[in-house]
């Protein structure tokens, strides 16, 4: 129980912090940097490039997940049927997912990594992302989908982009936030004043889905994706976790409900899709009442075990990167230099600044405004 205890406090710290922020930074540009190397590869043998493009984004991806997973020993739990269970991982998908969590977006990925399509995965993302170091350059190797939220500029950009992966060699889950922005009571009460509006049935739980990303995605990946995976996400005992939470080590406990419908049975007609879409939210609704009254979501629980391929990786940057910086800040100390020791300190605030500045673009009272503006606007 005191060892416990003591590594409870020891995640709390900020040297810990500090560490795991700078292995990942400093390992994802040196993957950057690898994905660049790729270049030339790209007009000999486009398919090699890809796959060796899909190891390197998993290894950036997966610290996250190992962070989640090992670091705060986040338990996740999948609800889905036996049947499908058999085909994930075993097939291209598009996934649905609610978007009312800070680390949503860590959940997906964990179970990305248990299928073993973490490296493959796609998102569709804000174009502003893909000149971000790290995540946003892992992206634009991984031929992911940008967009500007402006459907008459994006339109011809996403159709292209969804169109190349038809001969994409891996396995991929395409996962898509149909909500467009994360869940707020603000953004909820504006999106079903559009909903009373167009005489649509009110959503408790989310916001109205926005249908042309949707139904785009749909007809562009027809013949490569053979389902969508329904995805309804929440934490037991109204937990809302955060990033910081989980660099602080605090232990999350994740339910992920899944079903398997197959992409034969959604209309190919868009405005058929749209109502399709509609409905779809309408269910995963009624999922989180069930969820709130019982505790649990409908149906088995058959969960895939965690893999140690997050954690190795993970320790072997923690292995190349800290030795290193550990005896340089050592031979500066040592120096006896006040300058040096006073520039360390400054560097190492800065740091900390850093990363609190980033902890603090996912939480979601700073999230983005796109809900805000554009819900009111036509959502199809």
């Amino acid at each position: 129980m005191i060892r416990m205890g003591l590594l409870k406090v020891l995640k709390t710290q900020l040297l810990c912090h500090l560490i795991i922020c700078y292995v990942f930074l400093v390992s994802g540009i040196i993957i950057n940097l690898l994905q660049l190397c790729t270049l030339p590869l790209w007009p000999i043998n486009k398919q090699l490039a890809r796959k060796i493009n899909c190891r390197l984004g998993y290894s950036i991806a997966s610290q996250l997940v190992a962070l989640l997973e090992w670091w705060s020993g986040t338990e996740c739990t999948l609800y889905t049927d036996p049947e499908s269970f058999r085909l994930y991982g075993k097939e291209n998908a598009i996934v649905v997912l609610n978007h009312n969590f800070e680390i949503d977006f860590m959940t997906g990925w964990t179970f990305c990594e248990r299928f073993g399509v973490l490296g493959s995965s796609k998102v569709l993302a804000k174009k502003e992302l893909s000149f971000v170091p790290v995540i946003g350059w892992m992206w634009y190797f991984l031929e992911i989908v940008f967009c500007k939220r402006k459907w008459e500029e994006d339109r011809k950009t996403v159709v292209q982009s969804l169109r190349n992966l038809q001969d994409y060699p891996e396995f991929f889950w395409f996962l898509l936030h149909c909500e467009g922005t994360r869940f707020t009571e603000k953004k909820h009460k504006i999106s079903m004043e559009v909903a009373e509006k167009k005489g649509l049935p009110k959503l408790k739980y989310h916001l109205l889905p926005r249908t042309k990303g949707f139904c785009v995605t749909v007809q562009n990946l027809r013949g490569k994706v053979t389902a969508v995976y329904d995805s309804t996400l929440n934490f037991r005992n109204n937990e809302m976790p955060t990033l910081l939470g989980v660099l602080n080590g605090k232990k999350y406990h994740a339910d992920l409900y899944v079903r398997r419908i197959p992409l034969d049975s959604i209309p190919e007609d868009e405005s058929e899709c749209a109502a399709w879409l509609h409905k779809l939210y309408q269910e995963k609704d009624e999922f989180q009442e069930h969820y709130r009254q019982t505790g649990r979501f409908p149906g088995p629980i058959t969960n895939p075990p965690r893999r140690l391929w997050a954690l190795v990786n993970w320790l072997f940057w923690v292995c190349v990167l800290v030795y290193p910086i550990c005896v340089l800040l050592l031979q500066l100390l040592l120096s006896g230099s006040t300058f040096t020791i006073v520039c360390t300190f400054v560097f190492c605030l800065a740091v900390s600044a850093g990363v609190r500045w980033m902890i603090g673009q996912t939480e979601i009272d700073k999230g983005s405004n796109y809900g805000v503006k554009d819900v009111q606007m036509n959502n199809n």
